[in-house]
């Protein structure tokens, strides 16, 4: 009787354990991304890597953003076990000073939902414009 009780308790963790494990999962490249100093009034944009490390397809339903300030935009078809998609957001960069702003990612994973950051400062274009290292950024945008 004592083994087929313990018998029966292995089992059932293992169900639990298993259970636990399925379906998709969020695995998101970083939580939070510095863009450093930027130039006000050009706008920038971050793209954030998603994997699926779950069994089943991820969909990702929504990125929630907090003010209008932020575009979002994501991966809309199904993201499979093993594969990866993007959740990209852009910033206007319109007001100077310090930011960070968050962006909620929902979706189908047991892990959703999962809150991401993005942060820098915002300063005037000639601040930038004399430093040699962000001559191409003010050229490129």
């Amino acid at each position: 009787m004592k083994k087929l009780l313990t018998l029966f308790a292995a089992f059932t963790m293992l169900s639990v354990f298993a259970v636990a494990q399925s379906g998709p999962q969020m695995e998101i490249s970083e939580e939070v991304h510095n863009f450093g100093k930027i130039a006000q009034g050009i706008p920038v944009k971050h793209q954030f890597v998603v994997k699926n490390t779950g069994d089943e397809p991820l969909v990702i339903n929504n990125v929630q953003k907090v003010c209008g300030c932020t575009v979002t935009e994501w991966t809309k078809a199904p993201i499979m076990p093993g594969e990866t998609g993007t959740v990209t957001a852009q910033y206007n960069a319109a007001r100077m000073g310090k930011f960070k702003k968050p962006i909620t990612v929902i979706s189908n994973a047991g892990n959703s939902p999962m809150k991401l950051y993005f942060e820098g400062e915002v300063v005037s274009k000639e601040s930038l414009s004399g430093a040699p290292e962000n001559q191409s950024m003010l050229n490129n945008n």
